[in-house]
């Protein structure tokens, strides 16, 4: 296997693309920040690989974690792991060395970071065992995320402070949200494997109810983000878009059924962080 397909393998053992979720919210606080602290290339180098490998850890643990419970579910059973093209070893591995390399980039950032640094690593490696019991899993995969822009205004200020609850709120919000609706997939799978999650208590009608008022919670607590660090137009045409993509897949599942999920999860999420943060640097520069 050459260098560009065992690069291919890993990714998408890790779902590299799905890094488009967190970091354009670790940016988003970047450019606020920005706006009344000094903020050096540097710092800006080290957080993007403190969320970059943070998530690789996370991801990773999860498929090593959920390998027998992959293969088995019909949705997942072609993934990394249950197909053979990379080893559970293999996986640990990434783990501890992604792992290793956000502790050195968190020490790099500073000593408060370093010392938070293994609890955020507990909640985002634990968060893999967490369907076991409960169906809380989808909120704690959102605050595991929302743990990011929080992490960029510690370190870049150094400061306690309540100013960045609101986005992470948000992004807490948005991605448990997201999560509910793409677990529908899987609600017979994990009915009858004894799995939590909110579809599998509630029922997808149920679950794409609940999916959407966090959606809808989500775009108050950007809104509030807003008005905390002083946003203006382009920052609230912004979250406009960005809840008009929220909904889209709303209405995309209305309309198809849970079967069209997987088509518009990736590309309207990964899209609505991403303009966001556009137009977060488009506001700060007006």
């Amino acid at each position: 296997m050459g260098f560009v397909q065992r690069l291919s393998v890993w990714g998408e053992l890790v779902t590299f693309s799905h890094s488009v979720f967190a970091l354009p919210f670790a940016l988003i606080m970047v450019v606020h920040v920005s706006d009344t602290h000094p903020v050096r290339v540097a710092q800006i180098s080290l957080l993007v690989l403190c969320v970059v490998m943070a998530r690789t850890a996370a991801m990773a643990f999860n498929r090593y974690v959920d390998a027998e419970i992959d293969a088995r579910n019909p949705r997942t059973n072609a993934r990394s792991i249950p197909r053979g093209v990379v080893s559970k070893g293999g996986a640990l591995t990434l783990v501890l060395v992604s792992s290793g390399v956000f502790l050195g980039g968190s020490a790099a950032l500073g000593a408060r970071c370093l010392a938070l640094a293994p609890f955020v690593l507990i909640i985002l490696l634990g968060y893999s065992f967490v369907k076991r019991f409960s169906a809380l899993c989808h909120m704690v995969l959102g605050v595991a995320l929302s743990l990011a822009p929080g992490g960029v205004w510690l370190a870049l200020t150094g400061e306690w402070s309540w100013r960045p609850v609101p986005l992470m709120t948000a992004v807490a919000l948005w991605v448990a949200g997201f999560d509910v609706l793409y677990s529908c997939q899987d609600i017979d799978f994990d009915r009858s494997s004894s799995l939590h999650s909110v579809p599998s208590v509630v029922g997808i009608r149920g679950a794409r109810l609940l999916s959407l008022l966090l959606h809808c919670a989500a775009l108050i607590a950007l809104a509030v983000h807003g008005r905390v660090f002083g946003a203006g137009v382009a920052y609230g045409m912004g979250v406009v878009v960005f809840g008009a993509l929220l909904m889209s897949q709303h209405l995309a599942v209305m309309r198809h059924g849970i079967s069209c999920v997987n088509q518009v999860f990736l590309t309207r999420n990964g899209a609505a962080s991403v303009l966001l943060l556009l137009f977060v640097i488009g506001d700060s520069l007006l």
